[in-house]
């Protein structure tokens, strides 16, 4: 007997202990590190105690803002030789990072706490000593140890009512291909000095020169040319002197580095252009099926596109911009399919190199998650004394347009989003809004917003300004929100989906020698796909253009009255292929995966993200040392303590140390389980008896029926989160490259994206 309770002292003493001090025990350097710094957590408060707390069990998330957890915790004073085991019930109000996969529970209060071994007086101090020794940089978990435990049938998608599936245009090639999409007929700039002009609303590099009625097109380091824009395109061996005398700046760099390889005999490829938003489906050959275990589906596995097919001669399915659309062949008709979907597609394996289609089938669990992380605000407190508004420059007189009966007006010919309500103007600009009483300012922060502006449909170009709103002000500042339909994703169909569906036609004016072009984001154009480890919509490689898919080669400068080539990046991906979040008028784009998000633009000291906290949570969670604590963590598989008596004391995912809601401690020991009490570990889980008075079957041990379904169910949320996080962190070393929400599909498959 004496034996067994020096295990138990040893087991939880090294439970305990800070990792470094474990020695030959501790794990090996992980792979990559949790996103919140592991658990479980060891902390040395002011008096010299020891206390360590377990990862917290979800029990409700409300609305993502106000979280219920039970948490176990292992507290040892400085003269304690056993430590004593209890359970807290925490509420927290919470904020979410989804960049950086964090939610934050720095504001939380213990509502309740149960240490049998501790009297009053003790818990008292346990409780203060617990809150004072966390730090706020530490009260962060993982966004998805959290979705892992959350019940999904609580998430209730909110419809952006009016979004379209119109099928885009869409062309199919077995052989090298690109797809140039147009927006419009070509708006074509000329060049000072020189006899060519570019197409400013194309995605790649478009040329025309009119002295030989010919066009020019480059690939990379290879020119094509044709006798009309549409075609028909074949390689270019020698271009006119003309592109020798391009101006000499940063505008024409990548054209000049190309000027060489004309004499160079371009690779044969099929060039599709469409003045129509277009989409392109590119095989490297003849379709390859590979089928999908548990289904009948198969994988056309042999494109960056997400395409299946039902059996080998079935109907084929593909996904873009998170819609689904059908046909009988590759070459189409096309029809929208997310709404009737075959059941199949919900049973496509996490391990299949593209499970990230299932985010976009209507009803499963990803397709939630990625729901609620869409309608997750994004807010920024934005300072009065230091923020300054852009610049409105119009071309020419502001020109207003009325949007259908709603009772305001857009101005039309300036690359800023302002509406003009009764006599004042307000302007939008990266989720912050001004107000002023002249079109041109001078502008000042908004208090309120009003209630017109967010009854603008989804039709208008304006539609995304109605999802930033003033959460609240003060003399000193003003308090913005803005979801992700701000940056072009919308729920539909019960599925996070890229743009509305709308297209919405550009401004064309002239502004003296260039052309004035203000384009709207279209919805298609860029082989969209959702990224399940980023949250955002992504683009596709290189067959969509250096600048962006659908996007635009140039930008006009409104105060300059000319053109930058290569600067604007929006839609998902921008120019550089990389989840972003974009502004749809100033081409100002941020990467979420840095930790941005739409107001990452903004100086620092005039707007302070909401999210800012990850960055140190991150930083302090990812550093090789610390004064304040130890998190005992692998980079992956079980990693087991024992004490004398074999007993496991720790795990990756969290302990294997729980917390029941009958204010017990519990661990799983090879599958079953043992309850903390009188100093020591006993099996919770003997012959069933019955409970007297409630009449509950329960186990002589004491464990409850119901308390068992409780810790079954938290340990199993507790595994899936633990590995999720984990496949999020090879995600993150990877630049989220990969198509799959599974770690080794992602390393297995290689993918291009």
């Amino acid at each position: 007997m004496i034996r067994r309770c020096m295990a138990c002292v040893l087991s939880l003493t090294l439970l305990l202990s800070p990792a470094a001090s474990l020695g030959a025990v501790a794990p090996a350097p992980p792979a990559s590190t949790p996103a919140d710094g592991g658990w479980p957590r060891s902390y040395t408060t002011a008096s010299g105690a020891r206390l360590t707390l377990f990862e917290p069990q979800i029990v409700s998330w409300t609305d993502q803002k106000v979280m219920v957890a039970y948490a176990a915790v292992a507290y040892a004073g400085s003269g304690d030789a056993m430590p004593a085991l209890g359970t807290l019930r925490i509420e927290a109000k919470t904020s979410v990072s989804v960049p950086e996969r964090l939610v934050n529970f720095s504001q939380f209060s213990i509502t309740t706490a149960n240490f049998p071994s501790l009297s009053r007086e003790q818990l008292t101090i346990v409780v203060s000593e617990l809150n004072a020794a966390v730090p706020l940089e530490d009260r962060v978990i993982g966004l998805d140890r959290v979705l892992a435990a959350v019940d999904k049938s609580e998430i209730k998608p909110h419809n952006n009512n009016g979004v379209k599936a119109d099928p885009p245009v869409v062309f199919y090639s077995t052989t090298p291909a690109v797809l140039v999409n147009i927006d419009g007929n070509p708006i074509w700039s000329p060049i000072k000095e020189n006899e060519l002009r570019f197409a400013v609303n194309s995605n790649w590099d478009l040329f025309e020169h009119p002295s030989s009625n010919t066009y020019y097109l480059r690939l990379n380091t290879s020119w094509m040319k044709a006798p009309a824009v549409d075609g028909p395109w074949t390689p270019a061996v020698s271009l006119p002197e003309s592109f020798g005398r391009l101006p000499q700046d940063d505008n024409w760099k990548d054209v000049r580095a190309a000027l060489g390889s004309q004499q160079t005999k371009a690779a044969a490829q099929s060039v599709f252009v469409s003045k129509k938003p277009a989409e392109l489906i590119l095989l490297k050959g003849a379709p390859v099926y590979a089928p999908v275990a548990g289904t009948k589906l198969f994988w056309v596995s042999n494109t960056d596109s997400d395409v299946f097919r039902v059996g080998r001669d079935g109907a084929i399915y593909y996904l873009v911009s998170g819609r689904w659309f059908t046909a009988s062949t590759f070459m189409g008709p096309w029809t929208f399919a997310t709404p009737n979907l075959p059941d199949d597609f919900k049973k496509i394996p996490l391990e299949h190199p593209r499970s990230r289609v299932l985010a976009s089938v209507p009803g499963t669990t990803q397709a939630l998650e990625a729901v609620l992380l869409a309608q997750v605000p994004q807010t920024a407190r934005v300072s009065r004394k230091d923020v300054k508004a852009p610049d409105v420059v119009y071309s020419g007189d502001p020109q207003f347009q009325p949007i259908e009966q709603v009772g305001v007006t857009r101005a039309l010919n300036t690359d800023k989003d302002v509406l003009r309500v009764g006599d004042l103007y307000y302007l939008c600009f990266d989720g912050v809004w001004f107000v002023a009483s002249a079109p041109n300012g001078p502008w000042s922060l908004a208090d309120t917003i009003p209630e017109a502006i967010y009854k603008i449909p989804i039709s208008s170009p304006a539609y995304n300004v109605t999802s930033v709103t003033v959460e609240s002000s003060d003399d000193e500042a003003v308090y913005y929100a803005a979801d992700e339909a701000y940056t072009g994703m919308m729920v539909a169909w019960g599925c996070a989906v890229w743009g509305t569906g709308w297209y919405y036609p550009p401004y064309i004016g002239w502004g003296g020698y260039y052309p004035v072009y203000y384009p709207r984001y279209p919805s298609y154009g860029y082989g969209a796909w959702y990224s399940p480890w980023s949250g955002a919509y992504t683009r596709a490689g290189a067959a969509y253009g250096p600048y962006g898919g659908a996007g635009y080669a140039a930008r006009y400068n409104p105060s300059t009255g000319t053109y930058s080539r290569g600067a604007a990046a929006w839609g998902p991906g921008g120019a550089r292929g990389a989840a972003q979040a974009w502004n749809p008028r100033t081409g100002v784009s941020a990467q979420t995966r840095q930790g941005a998000n739409v107001y990452g633009s903004w100086r620092s000291t005039a707007v302070q993200r909401g999210d800012q906290w990850a960055h140190t949570a991150r930083v302090k969670n990812r550093a090789t040392e610390t004064t304040t604590r130890a998190t005992q963590v692998s980079g992956g598989g079980a990693i087991s303590r024992r004490g004398p008596d074999g007993g496991t004391l720790g795990r990756t995912s969290g302990g294997d140390v729980f917390a029941g809601h009958d204010g017990n401690v519990y661990r799983n020991q090879g599958g079953s389980w043992q309850k903390y009490e009188n100093g020591g570990w006993t099996s919770a889980e003997r012959a069933m008896g019955t409970s007297g008075q409630l009449g509950a079957r329960r186990d002589q041990g004491g464990l409850s029926s119901s308390t068992k379904d409780q810790l079954n169910q938290d340990r199993s949320a507790r595994r899936e989160g633990s590995r999720r996080t984990s496949d999020f962190g090879a995600a993150r070393d990877r630049g989220f490259s990969g198509g799959s929400y599974s770690r080794a599909a992602v390393a297995a498959a290689g993918d291009s994206h």
